[in-house]
């Protein structure tokens, strides 16, 4: 794991559509990705068990890690 970031990355690429991914390992259990689109749509899910996604027009949802989710 690198030195003072607290995680590794596991996987991250951009596919044929141009969008991008990125996963990570904190190595306690607890894992992360995002991914961004070409549309400007991005999408997050945090270690913590939270999500966020922005739909790239203005709109965007927080999921916290009860499962509440609550719309922008």
């Amino acid at each position: 794991m690198p030195e003072g970031k607290g995680y590794s990355y596991t996987s991250s690429g951009t596919n044929s559509q141009g969008n991008h991914y990125c996963s990570r390992d904190y190595g306690n259990g607890s894992n992360s990705y995002h991914y961004s689109n070409s549309n400007g749509s991005y999408y997050y899910s945090n270690p913590n068990g939270s999500t966020y996604y922005n739909n790239g027009s203005g709109g965007s949802t927080y999921t916290p890690p009860s499962g509440n989710s609550g719309k922008k």
